[in-house]
């Protein structure tokens, strides 16, 4: 049995990673939750969920669904409620009904829909306060929502109804 050399081994390796990482093809999507698993880290940490439907199906629009959410998503929904110390109920995650626009969608788990939580009627919402207080105005998107950026790059955009929020990181 014939073996290189550990020096030509090394060598090679050194190689071939940086060119595998350029082309895209040792990067790996990100890593993502079951519905089950996501639903559990969000009870464990005080987040909750929602749907017009009572269900979990992706493929139902009327549903709120964490499938193929990514673990960077729910870590980053779980800080923004423990940095902002707001009632955080998800409306919206994977399911169908989503714009598919761009790489960072609802369907590949980037984002979540936030519901506006008032404790009384007349109440500016928590999420309102928190958002348009910490995070640095960014613009307006095509649809008219207010975006704001956090330090970390997450990108909150003030819908009608609730917050638009895309998570890039683990991070609020």
């Amino acid at each position: 049995m014939t073996t290189l050399p550990r020096r030509a081994c090394v060598i090679a390796l050194a190689t071939a990673v940086p060119l595998l990482m350029a082309s895209g093809i040792a990067q790996g999507a990100p890593a993502t939750y079951t519905h089950e698993a996501a639903a559990r880290e969000f009870r464990a940490a005080g987040v909750s969920w929602t749907s017009s439907k009572n269900c979990s199906n992706r493929r139902d629009s009327g549903c709120t669904s964490f499938t193929g959410i990514n673990r960077a998503t729910v870590s980053g929904a779980i800080a923004f409620k423990r940095a902002s110390r707001c009632t955080v109920i998800i409306t919206g995650g994977t399911e169908e009904g989503h714009s598919e626009r761009g790489k960072h969608t609802h369907r590949n788990g980037y984002k979540v829909d936030m519901a506006l939580v008032k404790k009384h009627k007349n109440d500016v919402p928590c999420l309102d306060t928190y958002i348009t207080g910490h995070y640095a105005k960014a613009g307006t998107r095509g649809d008219g929502a207010a975006l704001y950026k956090s330090p970390d790059g997450n990108v909150y955009a003030r819908e009608t109804s609730h917050w638009d929020v895309t998570y890039l990181n683990g991070k609020a």
